[in-house]
């Protein structure tokens, strides 16, 4: 999809993610107006009552949410240097599949482990930056960028959920989304058709 502006055209080359970054501005804007009101109705996860259908759409519109513009921004510079890459190898639908996924695995986390209001794009951050080094292994040869990777973002962590205490599921929502990236990676690598059955199941 090509935009064009005068002479100028911009390409929209990374569907999923650009728009992902848009729905989150929307949402920031939506929450800055309301003095928070939006987060805490539909961008936060937290536990509530089963009967209450917004229960189920915040556990994925909680990695939409963000506390401010600086914490908006400091989660999609990631997103927007790794996340095509990710879109253009696995294809947008599954791209799509893959973050929801980990935002309904870190939500589900939080329900049941412990009662605090998370948000944010955090975890998919993680989970997109260790699905990426994978990109680079071939022919049974792991590159030591993704040994590297995995010391600086997941011990990392470790060590910060250690050290912070009551601060921790900040923590262990990233390493919960390195987690689902790792889990994503080995499982695209022993099924290379892996996204096929992504495919069949929310195309046909």
């Amino acid at each position: 999809m090509e935009l064009s502006f005068n002479n100028l055209k911009f390409d929209y080359n990374s569907k999923v993610i650009i728009t992902y970054l848009l729905i989150c501005l929307i949402a920031w804007f939506l929450n800055t107006i309301t003095r928070g009101k939006t987060n805490k109705l539909l961008f936060e996860s937290y536990r509530s009552s089963p009967l209450n259908p917004l229960t189920y759409i915040r556990l994925f519109t909680h990695c939409i949410g963000h506390k401010d513009f600086d914490h908006l921004v400091s989660n999609f510079l990631y997103i927007l240097l790794v996340g095509p890459m990710i879109e253009e190898k696995y294809g947008s639908i599954n791209t799509l599949i893959l973050l929801l996924l980990t935002s309904l695995v870190i939500a589900l986390f939080n329900i049941i482990f412990t009662n605090y209001r998370i948000l944010g794009a955090s975890g998919n951050v993680y989970m997109l930056i260790v699905l990426s080094s994978f990109s680079n292994i071939s022919e049974g040869k792991i590159p030591i960028t993704v040994l590297l990777i995995l010391i600086f973002y997941i011990i990392g962590e470790i060590k910060n959920s250690i050290l912070e205490g009551n601060k921790k599921i900040y923590h262990d929502g990233h390493l919960l989304g390195a987690l689902c990236g790792l889990v994503f990676g080995i499982l695209f690598l022993k099924y290379p058709n892996w996204t096929d059955i992504f495919t069949n199941l929310f195309i046909k």
